[in-house]
């Protein structure tokens, strides 16, 4: 038996155990699910069974790609996107000043910092694409 067989037959199962576990849900009513929560547990439990279940295929088919291909490209990609991470890490500000309350407590200064860090990766992987792109453009134009 494949891979594809077992993995459309587990699908099947968690599938089906969902659809049960919800209809469970829906039978109960709004009200009796929002005072006791009831019958929510087993539907997350499937919600979790299945992310497990891909995040596990996902590590093991990127590790295998990873090992299968250049792993020094991929390496040396790993490394730039950390280097990006450092830069941004060190032009982020860990500023408070007028930032607003969240859920009546204020932002602490780690998150402001991290934060700014997100940001500025993206301004600075968004403007490499945008290069990158245009240099495509140029160099199929020019023939080379």
């Amino acid at each position: 038996m494949g891979l594809h067989k077992i993995l459309k037959i587990v699908a099947a199962i968690l599938g089906i155990a969902g659809l049960i576990f919800w209809i469970m849900l829906v039978a109960k009513g709004d009200e009796a699910v929002k005072a006791t929560g009831e019958g929510v547990d087993a539907l997350m439990y499937v919600g979790y069974i299945v992310l497990a279940i891909i995040v596990l295929f996902v590590l093991v088919f990127v590790l295998k790609g990873i090992f299968a291909g250049n792993i020094k490209k991929t390496l040396m990609s790993v490394g730039a996107f950390l280097v990006i991470l450092v830069i941004s890490y060190a032009l982020s500000s860990s500023s408070l000043d007028g930032l607003p309350l969240v859920d009546n407590e204020p932002v602490t200064e780690s998150a402001s910092k991290w934060v700014g860090t997100g940001l500025h990766m993206f301004y600075i992987l968004a403007i490499a694409a945008v290069g990158a792109m245009v240099l495509s453009g140029v160099k199929k134009l020019t023939g080379k």
